[in-house]
């Protein structure tokens, strides 16, 4: 996959996951798969309103479908996941980098500090 197709699936999975029912539908199905008025149960709208949010998480990649006899699970695809979690944790790693090295400098100034105030007492 090239760089701008995978910026453009981390725009949409990202997209996907702005919304808190889209959220919702992906906590309860890592707990394993579930049809779509499984799926609606907990919440106050349609099971059509679920599956167009279904349909959003399967354009971003995030979800599955499968056919069983005449139950259509829709499976977490844990993958796509381990992708996201791969991105953030680039950049938190490199501003987690940042703050051990500003912590280190203040630490060294205020330990240079601490020892002038020593001195002049």
């Amino acid at each position: 996959m090239d760089a701008a197709a995978a910026d453009e699936r981390l725009d949409r999975a990202f997209m996907a996951l702005a919304d808190p029912v889209r959220r919702s539908i992906l906590a309860r199905l890592s707990r394993g798969p579930a049809t779509v008025t499984e799926l609606a149960e907990p919440f106050d709208i349609t099971t059509q309103a679920v599956s167009k949010h279904i349909q959003v998480l399967e354009s971003a990649g995030l979800v599955t479908r499968s056919r069983d006899a005449q139950r259509r699970p829709v499976h977490l695809d844990a993958a796509a996941l381990e992708t996201l979690t791969e991105w953030i944790d680039r950049y938190r790693l490199i501003h987690e980098q940042r703050f051990r090295r500003l912590d280190a400098l203040l630490a060294s100034a205020d330990g240079g500090d601490a020892a002038a105030s020593a001195e002049q007492d």
